[in-house]
C-alpha cells in the first residue's frame, strides 16, 4: 500500500512531526528528568569494583541482574541520573559505549536486544546504545528489524575501538587453558590467537556473560575473551591484551530515544530510513539516483528481506514463473532532513517507494 504524501508540503512534514518535541529535545541530556522507579545498577558495581581490587570477587550476587523481556514491566524507577540500557552484563562492551555517549549516566544491562528496546519505550530508561555494526563483523541484522518493530528514533551514534583480552581465574597461565568462552564474533575475531592456543571455543550471549560464568565456577582450565574492564568487574586476570586479529576493530553503535531530535542546517548531520520499492526494472537504481543527484553521499545500505512478504510471485499461474525476494532497504545519508535538497530527495524517492519511513536525523561533527 503507498504513503500517500503531499509532496509539495513536504518541507513542514518534518516540522510538524518534531516540534511538539523541541523543548525537551534541545534539553541537555544530563537534566533529563526520571520519571518512573529505579533498578540497581552503576552503584552495585561500584561496590563490586571495590572488592576486586582486594583480590577475586567474593560476591557476584552483588551485580545487577540485567533485565529481560518479561520482567521489564515491573521493574522499579527512581533515580536523578540519565538512564542508559545496553544489552549484556556490567563490563560488556555496549557498557562502554553507554558510558562513552553518556559519561555520567547510569547503565542498566539487559539480557537481550528486545529489552533494551521495550526499556526506553515503557519509561524505565532515557536512551539504549545497541551495536549496529563492525568493521569486522558487519552489520547486526537483529537490530535493523527491531528498528523496524519499535518506534524509536535514532539521536546519535557512537563508535567504539574494541580490544579484547584474555582473561582467567588468578594464578592461572594461558598454556592451562583448554577452553575459552565468549560471544561467537569475538570468538572469530581472535581466531589466530585461539588456533594457536588449541582450545576448544564455547559461544556465550555475550562476553561480560561469559566473564561472569568463568568468576562463578571458578574452572582454571576455562578462559575468556573479554573486555579489561570486564576484567576488573569479575576479578580475573587478564593473560594477553589486544589479541583480535584485525587491530581496526570498530563497531558501531546507535543511541536510541523516544522522542527525536530537532534537525539543523549548521552542523553536518546523518539521516537513516527505511524503504520498500514498487515492483519493476531498475527501481533500486532509481531510488539511489535521488541522492547521486542531489549530491547526497550514501554511508550506509543495508537490505533485509521482508518477513511479512519475503517472496513475490511474477506470475500467479505459478507455471515456470520466476520468485524474488521482496526487500527492506535501510539506508544512511549524509545531509540533515532541514536541507531543502534532503526534502526533495524524500520527495522524489516517494515515487518510488511503497513505504517510507525516517528513523532518525543526528548531527555528527561530534561524534562519538
Amino acid at each position: 500500500m503507498r504513503c500517500n504524501w503531499d509532496l509539495e508540503r513536504l518541507p513542514r512534514w518534518e516540522c510538524c512531526c518534531l516540534s511538539v518535541l523541541a523543548q525537551r529535545a534541545i534539553t541537555p541530556v544530563e537534566d533529563e528528568k526520571p520519571l518512573i522507579p529505579q533498578v540497581e545498577t552503576s552503584e552495585a558495581i561500584d561496590q563490586v569494583q571495590d572488592t576486586q581490587s582486594r583480590g577475586f570477587h567474593k560476591d557476584l550476587n552483588l551485580l545487577p541482574k540485567p533485565l529481560s523481556a518479561t520482567d521489564i514491566f515491573s521493574s522499579p524507577r527512581n533515580s536523578a541520573k540519565v538512564r542508559v540500557a545496553y544489552q549484556g552484563m556490567p563490563g560488556a562492551y555496549g557498557e562502554a559505549a553507554a558510558l562513552k555517549a553518556y559519561p555520567k549516566c547510569e547503565t542498566v544491562p539487559c539480557e537481550e536486544f528486545e529489552a533494551a528496546f521495550k526499556a526506553v519505550e515503557l519509561w524505565l530508561v532515557d536512551k539504549a546504545v545497541l551495536p549496529i555494526e563492525s568493521s569486522v563483523g558487519g552489520s547486526i541484522h537483529r537490530n535493523y528489524d527491531l528498528l523496524l518493530r519499535h518506534r524509536l528514533h535514532i539521536v546519535g551514534e557512537v563508535q567504539m575501538v574494541v580490544n579484547h583480552c584474555l582473561l582467567g581465574l588468578p594464578g592461572v597461565q594461558k598454556e592451562e587453558l583448554k577452553r575459552v568462552l565468549s560471544h561467537p564474533q569475538a570468538l572469530d575475531q581472535c581466531d589466530m590467537i585461539l588456533t594457536k592456543l588449541g582450545v576448544v571455543r564455547v559461544s556465550t550471549d555475550d562476553t561480560a556473560g561469559a566473564a561472569l560464568m568463568v568468576a562463578a565456577s571458578g574452572e582454571r582450565d576455562s578462559g575468556v575473551i573479554a573486555s579489561d574492564r570486564a576484567a576488573e568487574i569479575y576479578g580475573l586476570n587478564i593473560l594477553l591484551e589486544k589479541i583480535q586479529d584485525d587491530d581496526d576493530n570498530i563497531t558501531r553503535f546507535l543511541i536510541l530515544a523516544r522522542e527525536p531530535i530537532i534537525p539543523g542546517t549548521d552542523r553536518p548531520h546523518k539521516t537513516s530510513i527505511v524503504f520498500t520499492l514498487e515492483e519493476g526494472p531498475g527501481m533500486l537504481f532509481k531510488a539511489l539516483a535521488v541522492f547521486a543527484s542531489r549530491d547526497i553521499n550514501l554511508t550506509k545500505i543495508e537490505s533485509r528481506p521482508q518477513r511479512k512478504r519475503p517472496l513475490r510471485v511474477v506470475d500467479d499461474s505459478n507455471k515456470g514463473s520466476a520468485r524474488y525476494f521482496d526487500y527492506l532497504f535501510y539506508i544512511d545519508f549524509e545531509a540533515s532532513m532541514a536541507e531543502p535538497r534532503a526534502q526533495h530527495a524524500m520527495a522524489h524517492l516517494q515515487e518510488f517507494a511503497s513505504f517510507l519511513r525516517v528513523l532518525g536525523c543526528y548531527a555528527t561533527d561530534s561524534a562519538l
